[in-house]
């Protein structure tokens, strides 16, 4: 565990540790029959490796410096923050929101170091931009790969489906990112010499990275894990130290809690063959178990999972818990007062953007 880790200052873990123990409290037998089952072990397996090939990028050196190649190119604020929403945005399409953030979101905390920055803003903005840009692709979040898989369409009809939803949260984006950010010129620190180069490192991180992916994709997770295990003991075992231990015991908590929550039967007086009310159930639901488990509950219910695609991506804006994305975003970011300073961009962006896509839903698919 990262030795600055203080549990009474962990509100979520704390959160979830007593909904776990409430939910428990009202049905003993029901809880330990059914929460090893709600665990997504090959979620919090992939997440333990990023985590710790991140640490290891970061412990490299090598983020420094890149950092340092960027602060020389970007000088000023806005077009800095442009940079990192635009490419989280683009590496949310192709490996995932969450892997995303594990490589934007460590690059901007060694860039803070190089440059006077607005950390909290850009980690927020980052969030967002995953989530944006993650919508558009089959493959970008896991909610998508669940409705894609069961729907049986090809890629590109998922893209096509999703497409106006994804240029009109892109466009609303970036200008929102214009407003935020300021144009004017970043104020360097100097080069610092905090974090000594390792080849080496960088290396062995390089390596495991793409054959830690490819064996995820191919379902094998569990030797994907064991390989960054052992790579990680023979190279450098007092890294593991350092890795976010607390952040897999939020996720195996969410998992549990949210997918108790998410067994409960839904309103009946809920017309769901409605495009629009589906729509806002979807979005609104993931305000309230997170847009994955809602995707999940929301599939039983209407086959229409393009409606269902648009209502849980949006709904991962808004509150930090709509997307577990968020959470690793801020978690990443270690600031303090995290969730209150990212509520204040993200709660009126998801009103924009689910506003706007109602609009849009009902002038493209009516009812």
């Amino acid at each position: 565990m990262h030795p600055r880790y203080d549990f009474r200052r962990d509100r979520l873990l704390q959160v979830l540790l007593l909904g776990a123990a409430l939910l428990f409290a009202a049905s003993p037998s029901g809880f330990l029959r059914s929460a090893p089952g709600l665990v997504d072990w090959a979620t919090l397996a992939t997440l333990l490796g990023l985590l710790v090939l991140t640490k290891m990028v970061e412990q490299s050196g090598a983020l420094l410096w890149l950092a340092l190649r960027l602060a020389d190119r970007l000088t000023r604020e806005r077009s800095l923050a442009l940079f990192l929403v635009a490419i989280s945005a683009l590496l949310a399409m192709i490996v995932t929101n969450d892997i995303a953030l594990f490589v934007v979101v460590p690059l901007t905390l060694m860039l803070a170091r190089v440059v006077e920055l607005r950390v909290l803003r850009l980690v927020i903005f980052e969030a967002l931009a995953v989530n944006a840009g993650s919508l558009l692709s089959p493959i970008g979040n896991p909610q998508n790969i669940l409705l894609w898989q069961g729907a049986g369409v090809g890629f590109g009809r998922f893209v096509l489906g999703l497409l106006p939803l994804f240029a009109f949260c892109s466009i609303a984006l970036a200008g929102l990112t214009v407003v935020a950010f300021s144009p004017t010129r970043l104020e360097r620190h100097g080069h610092p010499d905090a974090v000594a180069a390792d080849r080496r490192l960088f290396g062995v991180a390089a390596a495991l990275y793409p054959a830690f992916l490819l064996l995820a994709d191919l379902h094998q997770t569990a030797w994907a894990l064991v390989l960054v295990l052992l790579a990680t003991l023979a190279v450098a075992p007092r890294l593991l130290l350092r890795v976010d231990w607390p952040l897999l015991a939020v996720f195996l908590l969410m998992f549990v809690d949210l997918g108790l929550l998410a067994q409960h039967p839904l309103p009946a007086w809920l017309d769901l063959h409605r495009a629009s009310t589906l729509y806002a159930a979807s979005a609104l639901l993931s305000q309230a178990i997170s847009n994955v488990p809602a995707a999940i509950a929301l599939r039983h219910y209407s086959a229409d999972w393009v409606t269902i695609a648009w209502g849980v991506n949006v709904g991962g804006f808004g509150l930090a818990i709509g997307s577990l994305a968020n959470l690793i975003a801020l978690r990443l970011s270690g600031q303090r007062n995290a969730l209150l300073a990212f509520h204040r961009w993200s709660v009126p962006f998801f009103v924009v953007t689910a506003v706007g896509g109602w609009v849009l839903l009902r002038t493209i698919r009516g009812g």
